[in-house]
């Protein structure tokens, strides 16, 4: 305990928290380190974005901030929150944001809060939505205030409301996902009756936008432990409500036939990316599109299950299948149009690869597959190896082989050739000088055999493309 008090020290010396804290002191008011940033001191986790509570009112607030920031904003003037950004003397400026004591309300309905501002630290840190979070740290003063047990819970590491879980939620429906997000993110476990809540209450989710759960969704598939939250949001029933297609993987198994556990096979194909993820790309920020793409891959299987002769299991199409209903879905969520192509399409490319591992593509086919990934390759690569979660170490050795087989490959064909931009070797305009036409249906039809001759046997050179273009054209008559 006394290394973590020493860390809120720290914090307190941080240059910009000392400029506010004096600005804020100069003027009369409170001003206080709140949530995140003092769970994450406590804990020796890195922290990042500086939240801050204070006695002042928003005009008040822009009134200090203005002489000792560079720039200000007050987009959330109305719920009471000003930002800033603070020049540091130490390092780069530090975007902060400051926001009067609260005791709202909500109406029940938009879950929109009825602003009022309040005047007492402790009843603003009551109204937050866990213990862990519902902390404050007074500057200059560095004093530590905690009125529900904030400390005790992060020593046992439980997440517990600070309110009566019934009235938090009803607050704030999400909260019940961000339930399931700290405890991915933090490794805590979540009280009883917490959890319990989640699970009756989870119908309310319905009030809450398609925007802030798909926000939630990303924050928790970006944590160390996704896989952790996942578990609670099916447990709850509480995916049911915005991405039902994943308790949908836990099929029920036929006592005549038998086939792997679709949802802790993608689980595990989850974990297993991760991995990858960090093992291939170790500096870059979590890949929310491959994590999504990787967890919703098989989502397909149970639309497509047929039980056969003999014991054996089929999912015909199910790449196919999953990929129209993760678009659906995900369109739903308001995902971007970007990260849903991108999910859709590594999930109707994942089997792709397992027709490699039963005998060598030709170089014909090695290209065909990078011009389908497109810019989606290296998640497919990923993708593609995380999917084998057989626990057969022959079978799984082989695969893996093969996959080395396939990006050696396709490594050689890049030195050979611009394999990750194929087009023909003639464009639109040299197809029209040498057969003598105008734009339209035929220019395009050259066109689409010129590029199936360049995937077919690459680089032949313009003189040789120009010859075999005018036998097709011939050809035609």
């Amino acid at each position: 305990m006394a290394d973590s008090l020493a860390r809120l020290g720290a914090l307190a010396e941080n240059p910009v928290v000392r400029t506010l804290a004096t600005a804020f002191a100069e003027a009369g008011f409170d001003l206080a380190v709140v949530g995140g940033p003092v769970r994450d001191a406590l804990l020796g986790r890195p922290t990042h974005d500086l939240d801050f509570t204070t006695n002042a009112r928003p005009d008040d607030i822009l009134r200090i901030v203005k002489p000792i920031s560079t720039t200000q904003w007050d987009i959330g003037r109305e719920f009471g929150t000003i930002g800033a950004k603070v020049p540091s003397p130490d390092g780069p400026s530090e975007q902060v944001e400051i926001t009067t004591y609260r005791a709202d309300a909500y109406d029940g309905v938009t879950r929109k809060p009825v602003v009022s501002f309040g005047d007492d630290i402790e009843g603003d840190l009551v109204r937050r939505d866990f213990t862990v979070n519902a902390m404050a740290f007074l500057v200059p003063q560095q004093k530590l205030v905690d009125p529900t047990g904030g400390v005790e819970d992060l020593l046992i590491g439980v997440l517990r409301t600070p309110t009566t879980p019934e009235v938090s939620f009803g607050d704030d429906p999400l909260r019940m996902l961000r339930a399931a997000r700290f405890s991915a993110q933090l490794g805590f476990r979540i009280e009883e009756r917490t959890l319990a809540a989640m699970s009756e209450l989870r119908s309310t989710l319905s009030i809450v936008s398609p925007e802030r759960i798909q926000s939630e969704l990303i924050r928790l598939l970006q944590s160390d432990d996704p896989v952790r939250g996942i578990r609670v949001l099916v447990e709850t029933g509480l995916v049911d409500e915005f991405l039902p297609e994943v308790s949908a993987l836990r099929l029920e198994i036929d006592e005549h036939h038998h086939h792997k556990d679709v949802y802790e096979h993608s689980l595990t194909a989850l974990e297993q990316a991760i991995a990858l993820e960090h093992a291939r790309h170790p500096d870059e920020p979590a890949d929310a599109v491959l994590r999504l793409a990787v967890l919703l891959h098989d989502i397909g299987k149970p639309r497509t299950r047929k039980l056969e002769a003999g014991g054996v299991v089929s999912f015909h199409h199910h790449d196919v299948v999953g990929s129209r209903l993760a678009r659906k879905r995900l369109q739903a969520l308001r995902f971007d149009k970007e990260s849903t192509d991108a999910v859709a399409k590594l999930i109707e490319l994942h089997l792709r690869f397992f027709g490699y591992s039963e005998g060598a593509w030709t170089d014909s086919a090695v290209r065909r597959y990078v011009r389908d990934a497109g810019d989606q390759l290296e998640r497919l690569h990923i993708l593609t190896r995380a999917d084998v979660t057989t626990r057969n170490k022959r079978k799984a050795g082989r695969l893996a082989a093969a996959y080395d087989d396939i990006e050696t490959r396709i490594e050689t064909l890049r030195e050979q050739e611009e394999i990750d931009a194929i087009r023909p070797e003639l464009d639109g305009n040299e197809v029209q000088r040498i057969l003598g036409i105008a734009p339209g249906r035929e220019v395009g039809e050259a066109y689409r055999f010129l590029l199936e001759l360049r995937l077919d046997e690459g680089l032949i050179g313009p003189e040789a493309a120009e010859q075999r273009l005018r036998d097709w054209w011939a050809a035609r008559g």
